[in-house]
């Protein structure tokens, strides 16, 4: 076969592989979503809003105004607001968090498969970090106005490092991130086990390496 030909198919197969895969570009200005109320429609999103029918409010939530109930065992409540309570944020990849951490209390290692996170510290101090495939951590002390990013997939925390409650703020890069927690998994509901958590992640070796990720480590005395 030419070269030519072989060299034209290829660029051709790239291009074509390229565009189909490619979150496609909005067609419109908005699209608020519109509750369907039908079980047997299923798409990836939600359907818009008849244009004629939207307006300020479908661009608007007060869901992340008041503080939640961080009376539990981790001491810490997340609200997630996506498209399905947030109609502005429809196809526009886009999800927002509020996060109340207690003193002491700790977010554990989760992650979100499809979203990358910006944390936004609005009042306390908190220590943030997250775990790559090589098992490193990187982590910092943050205060209030700091940004700390989690990249998409791994596995990240944070706890309240101060004498008061703090709260922070995230916006996550999809309208529907998921969550992936080792929680249920790997806790008890023993105070000991998240003490030894925190004092692991304070006290990282100079180098800043977990040796497990899957911190089974953390269970053990």
């Amino acid at each position: 076969m030419n070269s030519s030909l072989v060299f034209c198919i290829f660029c051709f197969t790239t291009l074509y592989l390229k565009i189909c895969l490619a979150d496609p570009d909005n067609l419109q200005d908005a699209c608020p979503a519109a509750p369907t109320g039908k079980d047997n429609i299923f798409i990836n999103g939600l359907p818009c809003k008849n244009p004629a029918n939207i307006t300020a409010s479908d661009f608007k939530t007060s869901k992340l105004k008041n503080a939640g109930d961080t009376d539990n065992f981790l001491r810490f409540s997340m609200i997630l607001v996506t498209a399905f309570d947030f109609p502005g944020l429809n196809t526009l990849g886009l999800s927002v968090a509020r996060t109340d951490i207690d003193v002491d209390g700790i977010v554990p290692p989760h992650s979100h498969p499809r979203a990358s996170e910006i944390l936004f510290v609005f009042e306390g101090v908190v220590i943030a970090g997250f775990i790559d495939t090589n098992s490193k951590v990187f982590q910092k002390v943050l205060k209030a106005g700091d940004v700390f990013v989690f990249p998409k997939g791994l596995l990240h925390f944070c706890f309240n490092s101060g004498f008061d409650s703090s709260i922070v703020f995230s916006v996550l890069s999809s309208q529907n991130p998921g969550v992936i927690s080792i929680n249920d998994a790997m806790f008890q509901p023993d105070f000991n086990v998240i003490n030894k958590l925190v004092r692991k992640f304070i006290s990282l070796s100079a180098d800043n390496h977990i040796p497990n990720v899957t911190f089974q480590s953390f269970n053990n005395p």
